[in-house]
């Protein structure tokens, strides 16, 4: 689930970042929680407990700071309801995805949405493309192709589901930015907590199975870690700005490796590991080039202001 930016920000890089981490520590464990809890349960099952967790911190946090009335006024209410459904989306194709890719392959091949998100602001948001960017994400691309290469990862329902939940993924983040030019933080944020909410409940329930001592407390250290995690990150995003944490999310993809092989005795296979390396050094790529263009940008505005030569 994506974080969300709290309204006031203090600039304090070094403990935004260093929350970031934290924020991707907790949800990895989540992650490697969920791959437990979905080999005896249905993902819907899991994905409608997860998002209990997650729609009460989002109501809590954005009543906190204004009226839920206030922060349910839009003028784009159609394009809030696709976000939710394609958040939705994403999670549940996440959830059916980790049943059986391994952590370290299914973190990698997700990686790609930043690459994802420049392709779609072209149409959505009517964004200019240069070939920098477009060989980045061309590049990006081939290591995913690396990853489940013939011999490689194999490619089953699960990889299908990783993509499709990557390119849902993007497609919220991009219609996201869109809303942004209207509509404040907590509205972007309540929309899809209670879409979310409705949605997976009545889905869910038709897949409801009892649990055991076992799966009643890993389905409640997944909600609190969803909790935490989110919280963290937005506590995060209160000391820096998203352009700053962003590069660390790449801290996902050792931190699962990691987890794959501690928890589950699975080792990525060096030639996945190059095409891994691929789709983080192409993100980085694109990343650093927005930053450049948003650093131009700004100085742009700055040399036309009265008095500037």
């Amino acid at each position: 689930m994506p974080p969300v930016q709290n309204y006031q920000r203090r600039d304090l890089p070094g403990r935004g970042i260093a929350l970031t981490i934290v924020a991707i520590l907790i949800l990895g464990v989540q992650d490697a929680l969920a791959k437990f809890l979905v080999q005896d349960y249905s993902p819907f099952q899991i994905v409608m407990m997860r998002y209990w967790a997650f729609a009460a911190f989002a109501l809590v946090l954005v009543a906190r700071q204004a009226p839920l009335r206030q922060a349910l006024r839009t003028r784009v209410p159609l394009w809030h309801l696709l976000r939710g459904l394609l958040l939705v989306g994403d999670i549940w194709l996440f959830a059916l995805a980790v049943k059986t890719v391994p952590l370290g392959e299914l973190q990698s091949i997700s990686m790609i949405y930043p690459l994802l998100v420049t392709l779609f602001a072209i149409p959505f948001l009517g964004e200019k493309v240069g070939i920098f960017r477009l060989s980045a994400v061309s590049i990006g691309f081939v290591g995913a192709l690396v990853i489940v290469r013939p011999g490689g990862l194999a490619i089953d329902w699960g990889v299908g589901f990783a993509v499709l939940s990557a390119v849902f993924y993007a497609l919220y983040i991009v219609i996201t930015r869109k809303v942004s030019a209207t509509d404040s933080t907590a509205t972007n944020l309540v929309f899809p907590a209670i879409i979310g909410l409705v949605l997976t409940t009545a889905v869910g329930v038709w897949h409801w199975q009892p649990m055991d001592l076992r799966g009643v407390l890993l389905v409640g250290i997944v909600m609190i870690t969803t909790c935490l995690g989110h919280g963290a990150m937005t506590l995060a995003l209160s000391f820096a700005p998203a352009s700053t944490v962003q590069p660390f999310n790449y801290f996902a993809l050792p931190w699962a490796i990691t987890l794959s092989v501690i928890v589950f005795n699975s080792l990525i296979d060096p030639i996945s590991m190059v095409g891994a390396a691929i789709i983080v050094a192409a993100g980085l790529a694109v990343m650093s080039r927005e930053r450049l263009k948003a650093r131009a940008s700004r100085n742009d505005a700055a040399a036309s202001l009265p008095g500037k030569e």
